[in-house]
């Protein structure tokens, strides 16, 4: 009988894995979903600084602010600006970028184009993906955001049900309710 139990008790956990996998792919178990918030952002952030690496999404989402910038005179004042606090060497939050990328990126500087940082920001979006996101989707911050963002798409989803299920134009008030009489 004890076996019975254990088998079954296994099976339950087995199957409560297969529910959060299937609930977090559902959400998309990405570090694409994460960033798309700005509070997956912000705890994914936080754990990188535990990690001692933060300066990965501080650059990568430099990289994406630059990319909203028109006039060539803000370009310019952007990219020296990155190029001083993310990429030159011993800058104070340097990331990790081949030799190649750094000179074509310092090549660039004078007249940097929209897509200047576009190689370094995929290598970097590459290394936090294949690096750190591995390990902050095993951490509880991660399972609450998760959850978080879980419930706001199921109250959404409830809410929309409502409206569709009761349209206002059937709804009617009764009118001894209200305490009027005609």
């Amino acid at each position: 009988m004890k076996g019975f139990f254990k088998k079954s008790q296994t099976a339950l956990n087995d199957t409560r894995k297969v529910q959060e996998t299937y609930e977090t792919s559902l959400l998309g178990d990405s570090l694409e979903m994460v960033l798309s918030k700005k509070s997956g952002q912000k705890v994914f952030r936080d754990f990188l600084k535990s990690e001692f690496c933060e300066e990965n999404l501080d650059f990568w989402l430099a990289c994406k602010k630059y990319q909203t910038f028109d006039s060539l005179k803000e370009r310019t004042r952007i990219a020296a600006s990155i190029y001083e606090e993310f990429i030159r060497d011993e800058s104070p939050k340097q990331v990790n970028l081949d030799f190649n990328t750094i000179e074509t990126i310092r090549q660039s500087l004078g007249q940097p184009g929209p897509s200047c940082f576009v190689v370094a920001e995929k290598k970097i979006y590459i290394l936090m993906e294949s690096c750190s996101f591995p390990r902050f989707i095993e951490t509880e911050p991660y399972k609450l955001f998760i959850n978080s963002i879980s419930k706001q798409r199921g109250l959404k989803r409830n809410r929309m049900a409502v409206r569709l299920k009761i349209p206002v134009e059937d709804f009617k008030v009764n009118q001894l309710l209200l305490g009027k009489q005609d």
